[in-house]
């Protein structure tokens, strides 16, 4: 069970005080020798931890895999490869992989998602940057909105889906090129915007060095500006607004 859910449950009388304890008192972390599970990673940040599956050995990643699944009931892994996803099918059935995004995961069923966060992008080819924005936005329990291929070449595009954007918590702006997106976004909305340039681009993009640039010295105000190609680092901040928003929300409604 998530500390959430002990808490609640708690409240609600569902469960006793010795058992809310018994949970509470889990080391901090599981030693594995190659691995420290950061078993309070929830109970101190509110999200569990998630698996960067890239450069992994075979047997340290399934193990990993397990024990967090074990913890949490479910997993979501990043950069993970078709090869990790077999692994994995082997041990859970259940577990889903992403092509595009390359996430991989299990998540609870009928899973509440709150508030609103919009994910934008300025063409298709930035969209599996995107993609791992928005599915660990929604695997953290936020709404997601996405509006793909809005870039500046076709400005008009963006404007059509202006009030889905502005209505949102937050605005991730995906964007390879010279990542003007970001900038634009900026000046219309008035939440903050998370900008993530992508290494989508032509040689003078340096591999998304020119769409970082752009992005740190955006004269557009309300702007952060994460690592080139982050999409789950995106979609974490994303969710952290988001979450803030809802509560904001739920306040002034009480």
């Amino acid at each position: 069970m998530e500390a959430r859910e002990i808490l609640t449950r708690f409240k609600q009388n569902e469960i006793t005080l010795e058992e809310a304890e018994r949970y509470f008192r889990k080391k901090p972390f599981e030693e594995m020798e190659y691995a420290k599970l950061d078993s309070y990673r929830e109970i101190r940040s509110g999200f569990p931890e998630v698996i960067f599956c890239s450069g992994k050995a075979d047997v340290h990643f399934k193990e990993i895999f397990r024990k967090l699944y074990e913890e949490n009931g479910e997993v979501l892994g990043t950069r993970a490869s078709r090869h990790q996803y077999h692994l994995i099918k082997e041990l859970f059935p259940q577990a889903e992989y992403d092509e595009i995004s390359h996430i991989i995961k299990i998540e609870k069923k009928k899973k509440e998602r709150v508030g609103k966060i919009a994910v934008c992008t300025a063409g298709t080819a930035d969209i599996p940057v995107a993609e791992e924005a928005a599915q660990t936005a929604e695997f953290f329990g936020s709404h997601v909105e996405r509006i793909y291929d809005v870039g500046v070449s076709g400005i008009h595009r963006l404007f059509s889906r202006l009030e889905v954007i502005q209505e949102a918590n937050s605005v991730i702006a995906v964007a390879g090129m010279e990542g003007a997106l970001a900038s634009v976004l900026g000046g219309l909305v008035d939440k903050p915007v998370i900008a993530v340039p992508t290494s989508v681009g032509y040689g003078a993009s340096m591999n998304g060095l020119s769409a970082l640039l752009t992005m740190i010295n955006s004269c557009a105000n309300g702007i952060a500006v994460v690592n080139i190609d982050n999409g789950y680092g995106a979609g974490y901040i994303a969710t952290q607004i988001n979450r803030l928003g809802v509560r904001g929300k739920e306040n002034r409604q009480e």
